[in-house]
């Protein structure tokens, strides 16, 4: 597999496929579903919840955590995860930015 091309995006799409990222696997969706209901969750939770694997979780939640879509807090044993709002936000902004750019006028494709 080649190395990515990602450097001859600007920072912005590059930002944006990230965040597109976190909801891109229904896995990933269901545990931000949890966090949202639950506003804190640990991880022995999600994996009851989910019926998934430990490792399945664990993968999942930290590529969360590497977008910054979710924050943790360890505390030996237990791992405590939220959504972090500040990403949430911008997550929010900048998809609704990006859908609200297209204008239905008339459709190319009929």
């Amino acid at each position: 597999m080649g190395v990515t091309k990602s450097e001859i995006f600007t920072e912005q799409q590059n930002r944006i496929a990230d965040l597109a990222k976190a909801f891109s696997h229904p896995a990933r969706v269901a545990i931000l579903q949890l966090l949202i209901s639950r506003k804190a969750c640990v991880c022995g939770d999600l994996v009851d919840e989910l019926e998934l694997a430990q490792a399945t979780v664990s993968q999942h939640l930290k590529e969360l955590k590497r977008i910054g879509i979710i924050q943790g807090e360890i505390n030996p044993p237990r791992v405590c995860y939220c959504i972090n709002p500040v990403v949430w936000s911008e997550a929010q902004k900048t998809f609704g930015s990006l859908l609200e750019t297209f204008v239905l006028t008339e459709s190319c494709c009929n």
